[in-house]
């Protein structure tokens, strides 16, 4: 039997119609429009998202200026917009495209292109601008408002207004935040005519890297990695314990390397898993929410952690590498640690694995894909090994990938010995233009949602607003650390509930992120600067399954037919581990493999000294996962049994032992942070004893 018959075999009872059903309610959720190609608006969008994709491979062969180029990647983001997100969730927008639509993409387009149109004027009189420079600007500023409502919602374009209002009105503000304000001129010479807001930073990296990572991992789905990494993951793990839920897990693993969305990922793997997860003895709430925490936590994995990454390095002047580097050890004790809550979840059901003529070979399985892993193995190998730009990688490994997807069809119709007809010659082809425009589509919300962040970053630049909220945050934190992060992490869980990831994270870096390190540089804690950025990344991760919004929550609720907020509960229930992580890195770098920094600037990448110890690295990786894992067994009030609420608390005590050893060193005066790790072992052992002997007496 081929592989594909039993895929088919394995997912017998998922009717096309539901898979149709979860495609329908993430574009509801998302708010877009949907055309056939029977209707040209298909062709239109197509025509114009496969123009984009076309443009961004081509700047990395001929670069042009960075403005430029900015200006061109915003045109296509904003022309996308209004042709894909309607004004109104309502059937007379969402049918089909008005003509205010046209209008107001043409607007728009026009704004965007004027700084890459008339490029050489603009820098020939800097902050000398005429009249037709400011009207653009104005309304370039309010097409991009708009834009940011339809395809983000409210929240993001309602900040962007405070900010430019603030702006304005400064010296009106209390006298806790005043400033001397900005003319209406200088206001948007500053955010539309310059590289310090909207076009700054934020849109510069989507410009430059985060497009490529976006369309390698909108090839890759298309050319079938999608379903074959769902596929494996249900092979290798199928036949465990809630084995369709820890395929779950794993296949949202994998399915964030190609995309950065947690509504992507709960539908992109949800459809399969559910069902299933459902068939073998989950509830419906806890299906769900097990997806959705998979997918949300999806974003933390490297490459692209949600497109973050690149903004992260790009921010702190660091290698890419390097942000992939400190960010690996949280991402994957992070998931072995959902992993095994799912194990937890599984023994308490008494669950037992899927029958074994449900699993597909695992060897025939892996094989059917293999090739798969080629591009990505050639993408991580030309990053980490032959250090080349994050452009120049995936640049190469997008023309890896497309070469398979030319040749995969012919070679698999050859050994099948099937005739090599025109169709099969010319699939390849049609699947990387489905790539192209889908990776393009992919891109319009963050392109918009790092173009009106730069709103933000030009606000705070302007008005010198970081040093007021420095000011403000010591006043209510009486300078302590704990409040100071208490309060980073509500407002990044808060902003998270109506903004995408990677806008929170610009937000966050550029609010608070460095009034968390002066706090903590003037109370004594010496930590590198990744440490807060990544802290206000993991908690605004945390907002996709946080209800009452938790965008994902509603995703997974939809395919597993649940209610959506409890399933959000159950989800947020499942990620708390997660929570605990930034507080753990924030106060233990060496779990970012840093174990050093410049006392006099913390915040210089120069100053920091990385781990690169094997051992070292392996005792850190270890000490992190019994610790997540002693936590997550104190959250669900399971081991091996049941556990009582003695267990329960011993469990959280061996938490501070494994993931803070050289904190508990001096706090019981111990000879060396080695021995924080064997105490916290020992307690960790001596549960197994107590609980295995009940086990035994129980059966």
């Amino acid at each position: 039997m081929s592989i594909y018959k039993e895929k088919a075999h394995t997912l017998k009872d998922l009717e096309n119609e539901e898979i149709q059903e979860a495609e329908n309610l993430s574009n509801d959720l998302e708010g877009q429009r949907v055309f056939g190609p029977q209707h040209y608006e298909f062709w239109m969008i197509s025509i114009i998202a496969v123009l984009w994709s076309f443009f961004q491979l081509y700047i990395v062969v001929e670069p042009i200026n960075s403005t430029i180029a900015r200006s061109i990647h915003l045109s296509f983001g904003i022309a996308l917009t209004f042709f894909i997100f309607p004004m109104f969730k309502k059937p007379y927008f969402l049918e089909k495209i008005r003509w205010f639509g046209y209008t107001l993409a043409a607007i728009g387009v026009y704004c965007a292109s004027y700084l890459a149109v008339n490029y050489t004027d603009l820098a020939q009189r800097p902050g000398d601008y005429i009249q037709m420079d400011i009207v653009i600007a104005i309304i370039g500023v309010i097409i991009l408002i708009e834009t940011g409502r339809r395809v983000l919602g409210m929240a993001l374009s309602i900040i962007a207004i405070i900010f430019l209002a603030y702006d304005m009105l400064g010296p009106y503000m209390p006298e806790l935040i005043i400033h001397k304000g900005a003319s209406l001129n200088k206001l948007a010479g500053h955010m539309f005519l310059t590289t310090e807001g909207i076009f700054g930073v934020p849109l510069g990296v989507s410009t430059s890297f985060v497009f490529l990572f976006v369309l390698f991992g909108s090839l890759l789905d298309k050319a079938g990695a999608g379903q074959y990494f769902i596929n494996l993951a249900f092979a290798m793990l199928g036949r465990f314990r809630g084995g369709p839920a820890k395929a779950s897990v794993v296949a949202s693993g994998f399915t964030g390397i190609m995309s950065g969305s947690s509504i992507a990922n709960t539908v992109t793997t949800g459809t399969f898993t559910i069902p299933l997860m459902k068939r073998t003895g989950f509830r419906p709430e806890q299906a769900g929410a097990v997806e959705v925490a998979a997918s949300t936590n999806g974003q933390l994995m490297p490459p692209v952690m949600g497109a973050a990454a690149f903004i992260i390095a790009e921010f702190l002047g660091l290698a890419y590498t390097d942000v992939i580097y400190a960010a690996f050890i949280p991402a994957f004790v992070s998931y072995f640690a959902l992993l095994y809550i799912v194990h937890l979840e599984a023994l308490k059901l008494g669950l037992k694995g899927m029958e074994k003529e449900d699993i597909p070979s695992k060897w025939e399985t892996f094989m059917s894909g293999a090739h798969y892993l080629v591009p990505i193995f050639f993408l991580m190998y030309t990053l980490m090994v032959l250090r080349e730009s994050a452009a120049s990688a995936a640049f190469n490994a997008i023309m890896l990938l497309m070469l398979l997807m030319v040749v995969q069809h012919p070679f698999r119709a050859f050994l099948a010995k099937e005739k090599l007809t025109r169709d099969i010659w010319l699939s390849g082809f049609v699947d990387i233009l489905a790539g192209m425009s889908a990776g393009a589509k992919n891109m319009v919300p963050i392109a918009i949602a790092t173009a009106l962040a730069g709103i933000v970053v030009g606000s705070i630049t302007l008005t010198g607003l970081g040093q007021v909220l420095l000011e403000v945050i010591e006043t209510l934190s009486d300078g302590n650390i704990f409040l100071i992060l208490g309060l980073a992490a509500l407002v990044s869980l808060v902003l998270g509930m109506g903004l995408p990831t990677t806008a929170n994270y610009i937000v966050m870096a550029s609010l608070t992120a460095p009034v968390i390190l002066i706090l903590a540089q003037d109370n004594g804690f010496l930590i590198p600067a990744i440490a807060a950025h990544l802290f206000v990344f993991y908690f605004g991760i945390l907002a996709d399954d946080t209800p009452p919004v938790g965008l994902a929550a509603y995703a997974a609720a939809g395919i597993a037919k649940a209610d959506p907020i409890k399933t959000g509960i159950q989800g947020f229930k499942y990620d708390i581990r997660t929570a605990i992580l930034p507080f753990m890195f924030f106060f233990n770098p060496e779990l970012l493999l840093i174990s050093g920094v410049d006392a006099l600037n913390p915040a210089d990448p120069k100053g920091w000294i990385w781990i690169t110890n094997p051992l070292e690295i392996a005792m850190i990786f270890l000490g992190a996962f019994v610790g997540m894992a002693a936590f997550s067994c104190f959250t669900q009030g399971y081991f091996i049994v049941k556990t009582n609420i003695i267990e329960r608390f011993a469990f959280l005590i061996v938490v501070p032992f494994m993931f803070l050893p050289k904190i508990m060193e001096d706090f019981l005066h111990l000879p060396i942070h080695y021995l924080s790790y064997i105490i916290g072992l020992g307690v960790f052992g001596l549960l197994y004893i107590i609980q295995k002997r009940r086990q035994t007496v129980t059966a």
